[in-house]
């Protein structure tokens, strides 16, 4: 069911496969949509050129990035100097939460997104995590969306006082990555815009053999779609 143009929506962006697609899908159901990308000290910064990229494709005109020092706390492959998992192929990956996951990563971005969606009055906030192909990360699971989603709606001004009803919408949850890639090509997606990568080199060439190269390159190869990422291989 298509949305009245005027109801609004805060989309997670950070210039990957999966956020990419599930901006298309909220622009498709027919929401204003108002980006949201993070600078977290992340190693693959080169994701919020892609951000800005894919905001550019898709006209957004309203796209916040925002500044979060996550690097000065740590923690994860991705915020300081541990090594980036890799592996051969996708069998290989290694089971149990890694060490690219981010501690709270997605519970920060969803505060500042609820921050954001508050002022601007949007009830609607869409993050694209799925809890089929990925890497095992907590924060990617229905039953923490849901806490959040309740959490939400008990601590915020606007839903306390009846004037909003705050719901996360994650399209992408129940999907492979196959099946999110067809979706997103099924929209117009160009995922060639897109950056997945959490090592890339400093040309921003993908590594190959990350958690999320090699998700990456199993959703092409079942989508039966050409992988337009440059690898560095």
């Amino acid at each position: 069911m298509q949305k009245r143009p005027e109801e609004k929506a805060v989309v997670l962006l950070s210039g990957g496969l999966d956020s990419t697609t599930c901006l298309a899908i909220a622009r498709a159901q027919g929401y204003l949509t108002y980006a949201l990308s993070f600078f977290y000290d992340q190693r693959h910064e080169i994701e919020m050129r892609a951000a800005k990229r894919v905001a550019a494709i898709m006209g957004i005109t309203h796209h916040l990035i925002l500044q979060i020092p996550l690097g000065k706390i740590g923690g994860s492959a991705l915020t300081s100097d541990l090594q980036v998992p890799k592996s051969a192929d996708i069998s290989h990956m290694p089971q149990g939460i890694p060490l690219t996951y981010v501690p709270a990563r997605n519970t920060i971005f969803l505060s500042f997104a609820l921050a954001w969606a508050e002022v601007l009055e949007a009830e609607n906030i869409f993050i694209g995590v799925n809890a089929l192909d990925y890497s095992g990360y907590p924060d990617c699971r229905p039953e923490y969306i849901a806490a959040f989603e309740t959490m939400a709606n008990l601590g915020t001004k606007m839903a306390v006082e009846g004037f909003m009803r705050f719901r996360i919408h994650t399209p992408l949850i129940r999907l492979s990555k196959g099946e999110i890639i067809k979706k997103g090509i099924e929209l117009g997606v160009d995922y060639s815009a897109t950056h997945s990568c959490y090592d890339p080199d400093p040309e921003g060439m993908a590594c190959g053999h990350c958690d999320s190269c090699l998700l990456r390159k199993k959703g092409f190869a079942e989508a039966g779609v050409p992988d337009p990422t440059v690898y560095v291989e």
